[in-house]
């Protein structure tokens, strides 16, 4: 119970950051650009781990890895962050956290796919499709969908489908073991550093476009200023930090589980500060998609275990 103590806090300030995320990006669209949004969310986030980074006499990652950390910025913030903005001027708030909850099924899919000794287990296969079976009840595949709402929904998967590669990608090139990097000489980034260096990535990434398409499309107002600010600082910044020191105080698995209570903030959040409307089946088809990803992870059958 007293080690439960140490990272709880932490867990649940990250659940809710990250839950409150999905928020804050439309507050954001309402004076800025899709691109706009993911641009300013890097920038403030890359100020803020250079600020940690400083404080915690971190230095920035080694030379070799930059060319790895800009293939891991397209995949885990550039792409993905744009995706949820241009997805979110289509679908609610609620609707992009709920599909935000499908990550850790793509990311085993692009683990099985990038590491051949992740075998495909009878478990893993029937979490994937109960997971599936979620997805497609979210979005209420029976009702059909307008065209808007369509593409809406096919940038946010595009956005899991991102984050699912980036993290095999990640382990296998920056921070997994010797043996995964091909290198026995090289040693892992750590985990401040590594995500210093993706915002870097990422703001050199995205700038070039914000010259393109622009910022805003709208006057710039306090509240979506203040929005990607916090978005930025908190989601882009702190939430790695938070993230990190639950992995140290507990494990890696019970730090993964909070992409479940991410949903259930986004929701609560839609429905009472943006009063979005939420259907019978999001909710219903966010529990599958939970469930699912769990059982794919292992986590029911160590539960049941401990039960006994």
């Amino acid at each position: 119970m007293n080690a439960t103590r140490r990272w709880l806090p932490a867990y649940l300030l990250l659940a809710l950051i990250w839950g409150f995320s999905f928020y804050l990006i439309m507050i954001g669209l309402e004076s800025f650009t899709p691109v706009g949004v993911a641009f300013l969310r890097i920038v403030f986030g890359m100020v803020t781990m250079l600020i940690v980074s400083v404080v915690t006499r971190t230095p920035l990652p080694p030379r070799w890895s930059w060319k790895y950390l800009f293939v891991a910025a397209i995949v885990m913030n550039t792409v993905p962050w744009i995706m949820f903005g241009f997805g979110e001027t289509r679908v609610s708030s609620a609707l992009a956290g709920i599909i935000n909850g499908a990550t850790p099924l793509m990311t085993l899919l692009a683990i099985l796919t990038a590491f051949p000794e992740e075998r495909p287990t009878r478990q893993r296969i029937l979490g994937l499709l109960v997971g599936f079976v979620g997805v497609l009840v979210v979005i209420g595949i029976w009702n059909g969908m307008s065209s808007s709402s369509l593409i809406g929904v096919l940038a946010l998967l595009v956005a899991i489908t991102c984050y699912g590669i980036s993290f095999p990608y990640v382990r296998r090139h920056l921070s997994g073991s010797r043996e995964h990097s091909g290198d026995p000489t090289r040693q892992p980034i750590s985990s401040i550093a590594l995500a210093t260096g993706l915002l870097i990535m990422a703001t050199i990434q995205t700038a070039p476009i914000v010259v393109i398409t622009g910022v805003t499309d709208a006057p710039v107002t306090s509240s979506s200023f203040l929005a990607l600010l916090a978005l930025g600082v908190l989601g882009s910044g702190i939430a790695y930090v938070l993230n990190f020191r639950v992995i140290e105080l507990s494990d890696a698995t019970t730090a993964s589980t909070v992409t479940y209570l991410t949903p259930l903030v986004a929701v609560i959040v839609g429905a009472v500060l943006l009063q979005e409307k939420i259907s019978w089946h999001e909710p219903v088809g966010a529990v599958l998609i939970v469930i699912g990803a769990a059982t794919a992870q292992g986590l029911i059958g160590r539960a049941r275990q401990r039960t006994r």
